[in-house]
């Protein structure tokens, strides 16, 4: 089991890298039987992904798959990697851990050589269990999990959990944030398990008290009124919720119902909260958390991506497109440092790309000058992200 990364969380705003790019020769598909009957012979990288695009996490899923084909494109457009053109495959996964085994096979079929997935955490580590047996080169750019990279074939470009646990303890006890704190998680999920009990093990250095905390799971996740009254009855002037935005959005109506008004905080989960259906946004004013990214940055390089994202797809991207974007440029850089070709097995070729990552440094749109250890994790500083008149603000 690799041992996971410690970051120091830094208030500088990240760099980025995008370019412009049409559409050139790629495949992009949900459906199997399509994606085995388009591969083609060994001109081209094949490229494939995973993660939900149907389904309640669907929203991870489709950023991802929509911020790899923006850098498929740009990297076609621009002669390839190694003067080779880029095929690209998706498969939806569903958020589960079987049907992502079942994507992997699929993409195994079509005749993927590097898999950047997959999008969340569960599937991700039943696919590595799979992409190690085959010694296939694999970056996650959102699971979040340990175990998503405890094998050398595998990197992540997102932060661990516990990572995300330990940074969130620091910088509430370090700007003085609260006093008492309340944690809810979710105790059925690997990602929200993880930031939990790390973010509880930095909390015994730091100068606030845990005075509250409540589990839920899967099968009771949309009523939060006996959490939220225990929270409030604590005596809790800060609220850590260590989940996704679907179930904070209901928290913060939840509080807002109980007239309870602690400050707010999470993880790179909540990205999304202002884009939830039939949610008051006004009731995540304040809410901060750990990101990667943040679309509204002034760097000319962020707001092309950005624009980009937003002509193709009609929305902003979120944290998870912009870390697949970097992904596909991670996996280029990988492949030119190792001079590998297209013709290489699977195996030849992962090995080449591991022994080239100890090299890489990579500037992107989720960090800049990042490397990678032997660990798979990345080094890169995590950005505080404010909600502040209905929008993501930097802090």
């Amino acid at each position: 089991m690799k041992k996971a990364l410690s970051l120091l969380l830094a208030g500088s705003m990240v760099l980025s890298l995008a370019a412009c790019g049409g559409s050139k020769d790629t495949t992009t598909t949900t459906d199997s039987s399509s994606a085995s009957s388009d591969a083609a012979g060994s001109d081209t990288f094949k490229i494939g992904g995973t993660g939900p695009i149907t389904g309640g996490a669907a929203i991870y899923g489709n950023a991802v798959k929509n911020g790899i084909q923006i850098a498929v494109d740009e990297i076609n457009a621009a002669g390839g990697i190694n003067g080779y053109q880029i095929d690209y495959n998706f498969q939806d996964d569903e958020h589960d851990a079987e049907k992502a085994v079942n994507a992997y096979n699929n993409l195994k079929d079509w005749g993927m050589q590097v898999l950047i997935g997959t999008t969340t955490s569960a599937p991700c580590i039943a696919v590595v269990e799979k992409t190690h047996e085959d010694n296939m080169f694999q970056i996650t750019p959102s699971g979040t999990a340990v175990e998503c990279v405890q094998y050398d074939n595998a990197y992540r470009m997102c932060f661990s959990d516990p990572t995300q646990g330990t940074e969130s303890a620091k910088y509430i006890g370090e700007n003085g944030m609260a006093q008492k704190v309340a944690v809810i998680y979710d105790s059925s999920d690997v990602y929200s398990t993880g930031i939990y009990e790390a973010f509880a093990e930095e909390a015994a250095n730091q100068p606030f008290e845990i005075v509250s905390v409540e589990a839920f799971t899967a099968d009771n996740k949309t009523d939060f009124s006996v959490q939220v009254q225990k929270s409030k009855d604590a005596g809790a002037d800060l609220l850590f919720m260590p989940f996704y935005y679907t179930e904070a959005s209901l928290v913060l109506a939840e509080c807002n119902k109980q007239g309870y008004e602690p400050t707010f905080f999470g993880c790179d989960g909540m990205d999304g909260i202002l884009g939830v259906e039939n949610f008051d946004t006004a009731l995540a004013e304040g809410l901060t958390f750990l990101a990667p990214f943040v679309a509204k940055s002034e760097d000319e390089q962020v707001q092309s991506f950005v624009s980009k994202y937003e002509e193709a797809y009609g929305e902003t991207p979120n944290q998870f497109a912009a870390d697949a974007y970097d992904c596909v440029y991670v996996v280029k850089a990988a492949i030119e440092a190792a001079g590998a070709t297209p013709d290489m097995s699977v195996s030849d070729l992962c090995d080449a790309m591991k022994a080239a990552m100890a090299d890489v440094s990579y500037s992107g749109i989720t960090g800049k000058d990042i490397t990678w250890g032997e660990d798979g994790e990345p080094n890169k500083a995590p950005l505080v992200v404010k909600v502040v008149d209905g929008e993501y603000t930097e802090l």
